[in-house]
């Protein structure tokens, strides 16, 4: 059985929701999908994960929230990137890009 990369979201996930809020507001279901769509169906966010991570990401001042209606006409919280947040996300995305160029060479035949 094949392993799933999971584990891999641990100290991510907060890059990822900020990238996935880059071009505008998104609810949380919403915010999900365009991870696991814009991975290639390799990433998942399950709610036990996402929804602390949100309030973690407000308290910190990197979204902000209010309630609006969906496509589909319900009552649902959006999120939108602060200034802030845009900072952390360039931050963070230039440490991930580095991070992963270093992991790459190291993985790389000889």
């Amino acid at each position: 059985m094949e392993e799933r990369s999971d584990t891999l979201l641990r100290g991510t996930l907060d890059v990822l929701v900020l990238r996935s809020l880059a071009g505008g507001q998104r609810h949380g279901y919403a915010i999900a999908r365009w991870i696991e769509e814009t991975s290639g169906q390799i990433l998942r966010i399950e709610e036990g994960s996402l929804y602390p991570a949100l309030y973690r990401m407000d308290k910190r001042g990197w979204i902000e929230a209010e309630w609006n209606l969906s496509e589909l006409n319900r009552k649902a919280k959006f999120y939108r990137l602060t200034p802030e947040g845009r900072l952390r996300l360039a931050r963070e995305t230039e440490r991930w890009l580095s991070f992963s160029t270093a992991i790459t060479q190291v993985l790389k035949p000889a």
